[in-house]
């Protein structure tokens, strides 16, 4: 079956969604819905030369897996896991059978956007005797202001990040990988996240987080003449074509978020909330006017606010640096206080940590009123190689090189 495109399948699931909605099965006909493209069938190819999973549009479903590798592996186990990985996420990006494990859970769909991505943790190099070949980018992230990081749910030598647009997918994928894990690395921590359902809108349109607000509407687009040079790593050799991603669960305090007035998170946020417009744009502006950092309101104050998120994240506010956001909600019951137990998955992907997250992070850290209501409780940094050849498996020039 040849490939199809996710944007497509998307485009024909969001026409007569209300249609769709309305008739059917109650009356024992099939819905209008029935006949369109089945977004089960859309493809990603797992071939190629970047891994999938990072300037995809975010799919519905996400889980993020570390692994340590057991004592006593050496390069050439490690090798054979990801050759062992990268050949069952093959099979089931094109929709087949990942191999044993995964309880035959996902027998009856179809690949639904499957994307798997793998990325190398610092610590897999000095354990595997490659610490000459780790890259600079790869240095510790420094210690931000108001970090709580948890080092049970942080780091790992290998990561695994898992999307579909079907949950029992993606759990699927991840059944599967862990399975061949079995004797060459452990788990380490495992977090699940979503997004929005493809077709839940009546228009393709950017997705909200768990605090109402459209989010990643000034992220990179593939169609920015820098946005290789922003997200792409140069080398070392092994690394060329690949990326840096760093990871943050961010816990929402959603409680005392729903307690402001409208006006006043859209204040701290530089949006509107109904739309996503600048609140410099004016009563016109859209999702996409540009944000005027300059503007001013009638009363003479600045139109956005000094300590607010848009000012304080944006490139003209930290010398440039950017980043491709790729960030999905959790929501993983309450806390024993009764608060809830949820927020962001937020995965940033980059060609050097350095230019991208770390001055923006420490601006945030500092000036963002946003981060009132914010925790960040875990984080990792991981080098995501490029993507395998047919025949190859991705990290083949690093651990065979």
């Amino acid at each position: 079956m040849p490939a199809v495109s996710r944007r497509a399948v998307l485009g024909g699931a969001g026409a007569g969604l209300a249609v769709g909605a309305v008739g059917g099965a109650w009356g024992g006909r099939a819905s209008a819905r029935d006949t369109r493209p089945s977004p089960g069938s859309a493809r990603v190819a797992f071939h190629g030369p970047r891994q999938g999973g990072i300037v995809e549009p975010a799919q519905a479903r996400v889980e993020w897996a570390a692994f340590d590798l057991l004592p006593g592996t050496g390069r050439d186990r490690a090798a054979g896991l990801l050759r062992d990985w990268s050949a069952a996420a093959a099979r089931m990006a094109a929709g087949e059978p990942g191999g044993d494990g995964g309880g035959g859970i996902a027998l009856d769909a179809g690949p639904n956007s499957l994307t798997v991505t793998f990325g190398f943790g610092a610590s897999l190099f000095d354990k595997l005797g490659l610490a000459d070949r780790r890259p600079p980018a790869l240095a510790a992230l420094p210690a931000f202001p108001g970090d709580a990081l948890d080092p049970a749910r942080s780091d790992g030598d290998l990561w695994v990040q898992i999307g579909a647009d079907d949950a029992l997918v993606a759990v699927h994928a991840l059944r599967v990988l862990r399975r061949l894990a079995a004797g060459t690395a452990a788990p380490r921590w495992q977090m699940a996240g979503f997004s929005r359902t493809p077709g839940a809108t009546a228009r393709p349109m950017t997705g909200r987080n768990l605090m109402g607000q459209v989010d990643g509407t000034n992220n990179p687009r593939p169609q920015d003449p820098d946005f290789a040079a922003k997200v792409f790593a140069t080398g070392p050799d092994w690394m060329a074509g690949g990326s840096y991603a760093v990871l943050r669960r961010i816990r929402m305090l959603l409680d005392d978020w729903e307690s402001l007035p409208t006006d006043r998170q859209e204040r701290l946020v530089g949006r509107r909330k109904s739309d996503g417009a600048p609140l410099s744009g004016g009563p016109d502006a859209g999702e996409r006017t540009p944000v005027d950092l300059a503007a001013t309101a009638p009363d003479g104050a600045l139109a956005i606010a000094p300590d607010a998120h848009v000012r304080v994240a944006a490139p003209a506010s930290n010398g440039g640096a950017a980043m491709l956001r790729r960030g999905f909600s959790f929501h993983d019951g309450l806390l024993a206080d009764g608060a809830p137990d949820a927020g962001l998955l937020f995965a940033a992907f980059q060609a050097d940590p350095a230019r991208g997250f770390v001055p923006v992070q420490q601006r945030l850290a500092r000036g963002d009123g946003l981060s009132r209501f914010l925790r960040h409780e875990a984080g990792a940094l991981f080098a995501v190689p490029p993507g395998a050849p047919e025949g190859g498996y991705v990290g083949q020039p690093l651990l065979e090189g």
